[in-house]
């Protein structure tokens, strides 16, 4: 009996012995990456700062590899770099992954946009898919189906998953991708993962009867007006702002259209976002919403009326 109770009490030490330890091992983990968080914090300044673009990216590309180190740090996915405020990150719902994403602006008015996608692993281990700014690639056609090796950049601050017949099949996610000194772009992008690896777009936004189906879809307006899109979870829609020309005349040229205070909407239905139009929303105004018009001209008042 009593070489039960000495064995017994050996055990238990040892078990205390080992959650000290790992509690020690874990919050090691957190103070390596609060410090990284403040290289992070420093280099975005440092890109933001920097006057001329060879500058920008050469303090971009030290915040990429800076960031990639911190998230190979075990159980960097739990850590939330709340205090990171200069790049976008933001968690699935069901917390299979989160993406990063950000913006270089260039002296010429354009943007740039970097990002990664990092999966949630079971043992801790870093699975990161960097996603490559291609959009060129995407002028002539923003129909094509790519990888993250060809991204059409954006700023993501919203995903909305997808489910049909109770089975999740592809996120949407909804970006701020800027454009030029006289318009800005927003984007409803399509995720999905085949074989374990991240496809970008799917035809799946059916618009107005007799139009092609759409792989992913993009906004254009004018750079001084603000643009609404995110999810209505009480209309289970992707509700945005009903964009028109300010004339009849200026059809086409996005540097003439803004919202005309209407809204339409994604309904998502049998696997396939469906556009319908006149919608009402019933949640209320996310402030979020406004945060991407232009990150460079902050003072510049908003209109949403012509």
């Amino acid at each position: 009996m009593l070489k039960q109770v000495k064995f017994l009490w050996c055990l238990l030490m040892m078990c205390v012995f080992c959650s000290k330890q790992v509690n020690a091992q874990q919050a090691g983990h957190v103070i390596a990456l609060q410090r990284a968080q403040d290289s992070l914090i420093r280099i975005s300044a440092a890109v933001l700062e920097a006057t001329e673009n060879p500058l920008r990216f050469e303090k971009n590309a030290q915040f990429i590899k800076t960031l990639v180190n911190a998230l190979k740090t075990p159980g960097s996915f739990s850590f939330g770099f709340d205090s990171l405020k200069t790049i976008s990150h933001v968690t699935s719902p069901d917390k299979a992954f989160r993406i990063f994403s950000w913006y270089v602006p260039t002296t010429e008015g354009g943007y740039r946009f970097f990002g990664a996608i990092q999966l949630h692993t079971k043992d801790g281990q870093l699975k990161l898919f960097p996603l490559i700014d291609e959009s060129a690639a995407f002028i002539k056609d923003t129909n094509i189906i790519s990888d993250n090796k060809k991204w059409f950049g954006a700023r993501y601050y919203e995903i909305v998953p997808v489910i049909n017949s109770g089975r999740q099949t592809y996120y949407a996610l909804l970006g701020w991708k800027g454009n030029s000194s006289k318009t800005t772009k927003k984007v409803i992008e399509v995720l999905s993962f085949e074989n374990g690896l991240p496809v970008m777009g799917k035809a799946v936004f059916e618009g107005i009867k007799g139009t092609p189906v759409q792989s992913r879809i993009v906004f254009e307006y004018n750079k001084l007006n603000s643009m609404t899109m995110r999810m209505d979870k009480v209309l289970n829609m992707i509700v945005f702002d009903h964009l028109v020309a300010f004339d009849p005349a200026m059809v086409g040229n996005y540097e003439f259209y803004a919202s005309d205070s209407t809204f339409d909407g994604y309904r998502l239905l049998g696997g396939k976002l469906k556009l319908v139009e006149n919608v009402q929303p019933k949640n209320d105004p996310d402030a979020k919403d406004e945060l991407y018009i232009d990150p460079k001209n902050k003072n510049i008042p908003v209109t949403k009326k012509f």
